[in-house]
């Protein structure tokens, strides 16, 4: 299931900042440019959905912030951080936040790497750019699942408290034992060039499981059916539920 185009915007308040990020613009469709307005001319004519401001920036983020699924500046990460520091609320309603040097080498994911998508942004930005993407979330560098995020591209909804699936996020960073039951739904949940990692059991059915629960750390089970009372009871606190939208099979 193709999810919609990112709502963009491009920040940048250097003159090599500028250069890279008109270079980067014209490969985002509808993403919004956001420039010092003294550098407004470097890229004046190459570049349709322009903005500029005068003064602090940090006036500007205030703006920009709650408008915009995903925020790419062309500083430092250090920078970036103080800018946004005043504006962060929860991974699951901040947008994503890159960070890109002025030399376009480096594309660094600094917030809502999964629930914002910035993780997956940064590949795209990094790829365009000819920039290597520095993703720093433990499941993504450990080649992983994500827990809060499976099957997200497939329209699966997740059932789970938060407390819940930090733990099972956990489990499955730590390399501990986990179950992954899927009945219901389309099998391309796994993206990954490897095999989905040695520490995640795959079966097909609640029955093949249900006599070696407590073996596992954590249980992810992909069903639409109504999840088994024992199981309910015996898995609090590491049980999460996925819910794949009907004709999905």
């Amino acid at each position: 299931m193709a999810r919609a185009e990112p709502r963009a915007v491009l920040v940048a308040l250097t003159r090599p900042g500028v250069i890279q990020a008109g270079r980067l613009a014209p490969r985002l469709p509808g993403c919004s440019l956001l420039v010092a307005e003294q550098y407004a001319s470097v890229v004046a004519g190459a570049v349709r959905h322009i903005r500029t401001y005068q003064g602090p920036l940090r006036d500007k983020v205030a703006e920009i912030f709650p408008r915009f699924e995903q925020l790419v500046f062309f500083l430092s990460v250090g920078a970036v951080v103080r800018l946004i520091a005043p504006r962060l609320g929860s991974k699951h309603t901040d947008p994503g936040v890159i960070a890109i040097d002025p030399a376009a080498r480096f594309v660094v994911p600094v917030l809502s790497g999964h629930s914002g998508g910035a993780n997956a942004f940064a590949e795209r930005v990094a790829d365009v750019l000819g920039a290597t993407a520095v993703i720093t979330t433990a499941s993504d560098a450990l080649g992983t699942l994500s827990v809060d995020i499976l099957g997200r591209e497939l329209g699966w909804r997740v059932e789970a408290d938060g407390l819940t699936l930090r733990r099972v996020a956990s489990a499955v960073v730590n390399g501990d034992p986990v179950a992954l039951v899927q009945e219901a739904g389309s099998g391309d949940w796994w993206r990954g060039p490897e095999p989905p990692p040695e520490n995640i059991a795959l079966f097909t059915r609640t029955r093949d499981l249900a006599a070696q629960l407590d073996r596992f750390a954590a249980v992810l089970l992909v069903t639409r059916d109504t999840v088994p009372p024992d199981w309910a009871r015996r898995l609090e606190g590491r049980l999460v539920v996925y819910r794949p939208p009907l004709g999905q099979s």
